[in-house]
């Protein structure tokens, strides 16, 4: 693979106890640009809803953008909470196969700069994050997707 084809970084502000940590989290990977996947951007924790993450993250020079049509709907939010992994991953990539122009905006914006894709849960592997990622690469094989 190319040293220079198009990468992604995948966070999660679960481990972060404030904003300012995440965001120097991203600023020490080099993120320039943070595409928020949630349905909804909003958090029960302090600073993590879209009006105060996105002040933090400017102000450090870091574009925010929400893209809800990436975002995982409440229902299938739902059949993962329930501990279903596996039907919220088909539920999920179902819903995702709906919405092939959201997977094309975003492969279409990569190679501009350094981005990240952010939801709530750290671990990839229990989010629709890995859904995206996976189905990104399927239909883009030089694209990488790495955690951060």
């Amino acid at each position: 693979m190319a040293a220079d084809a198009p990468v992604l970084r995948s966070i999660g502000y679960e481990r972060f106890a404030t904003p300012r940590e995440l965001r120097d989290a991203l600023l020490a990977a080099g993120i320039e640009r943070v595409i928020d996947v949630r349905d909804l951007p909003q958090s029960r924790r302090p600073g993590f809803s879209r009006r105060a993450l996105e002040d933090v993250l400017t102000d450090a020079g870091i574009v925010y953008e929400h893209r809800r049509e990436l975002g995982n709907p409440r229902p299938i939010r739902e059949i993962f909470r329930s501990g279903d992994l596996q039907g919220g991953r088909e539920a999920y990539r179902a819903h995702l196969l709906e919405r092939d122009w959201a997977l094309e905006g975003l492969a279409d914006v990569l190679s501009e700069r350094p981005t990240a894709m952010l939801c709530l849960e750290d671990d990839q592997a229990l989010c629709h994050r890995s859904i995206i990622a996976e189905e990104l690469v399927r239909r883009h094989p030089e694209v990488r997707v790495e955690p951060l």
